[in-house]
């Protein structure tokens, strides 16, 4: 069973979050680079599906040359094979990025294209319905549970796949080749062993030059950071000095009606 994945290197922000002075982009300037959640779940995913079928894992990102890094990272995890569609290193928007994934991945044979639900910089939750829309392929969204089935012949046909909604679940059954992305906690991703770390710093990486990013109707005005909340203490006193102030609280705030 041939997998495609498709993964997305994003800044870790761990702290405050700093806008660059024109305000087009997160200053990442002191911070590191990885996979979104989602996205690591689906490629743990992926690879299981091939240990119990066979076949091969290709992870594929649309980024700038260091998001090599992280495509080595998804080949420790037991990926067999990574593609770098290479950009400038600017933002692109779901459009476009959708039709530049649709174009890579519809020339090939892929019995299933996984995503993660959303991207954990930009949320929009659209690449991938987007490039099974290109692709006239049937996709569903938020899935927590996945499972492949096998026809009369032994071999993939269709999938079943379950999301939870409204404290039930949500179950679909969709003939392959299809489209999936799947949600945080779907699966716990194993932990890349050194021998699947040697392995990923050795393996070459595909890379297919792209130019520059195509016009796709959205502009970005300016990005800022929301103000605070404003939250804030105050000391009532101490000790029984303090009863009174905390009766007048409970007062206003109806405890003792």
């Amino acid at each position: 069973m041939e997998i495609c994945v498709c993964v997305k290197r994003v800044p870790m922000v761990g702290g405050a979050i700093v806008v660059t002075p024109d305000g087009q982009d997160v200053d990442t300037a002191m911070a590191g680079f990885t996979v979104s959640p989602h996205e690591e779940c689906a490629v743990e995913e992926a690879v299981r599906i091939t240990e119990r079928f066979g076949g091969s894992v290709t992870v594929l990102t649309l980024g700038p040359p260091q998001a090599a890094d992280q495509l080595r990272d998804m080949l420790a995890l037991g990926a067999n094979r990574a593609v770098l569609l290479e950009t400038d290193g600017s933002e692109w928007g779901a459009i476009a990025t959708a039709a530049a994934l649709a174009d890579v991945v519809g020339d090939s044979r892929h019995d299933l294209l996984l995503f993660g639900n959303e991207a954990a910089d930009t949320g929009g939750y659209q690449v991938p319905v987007r490039v099974a829309h290109l692709l006239g392929r049937p996709c569903v969204t938020g899935i927590k549970r996945l499972e492949v089935v096998a026809g009369s012949d032994g071999n993939p046909d269709r999938i079943i796949a379950g999301r939870e909604y409204a404290d039930a679940e949500e179950t679909f059954d969709l003939p392959l080749p299809a489209v999936v992305s799947v949600k945080e906690g779907i699966n716990l991703p194993r932990y890349p062993s050194l021998p699947g770390r040697l392995r990923a710093k050795r393996a070459s990486i595909d890379v297919v030059q792209l130019g520059p990013r195509p016009p796709d109707g959205l502009v970005k005005q300016r990005l800022r950071v929301p103000a605070a909340s404003g939250a804030r203490s105050e000391s009532l006193g101490s000790g029984a000095e303090a009863v009174p102030a905390l009766m007048r609280l409970f007062d206003d705030l109806g405890v003792l009606r």
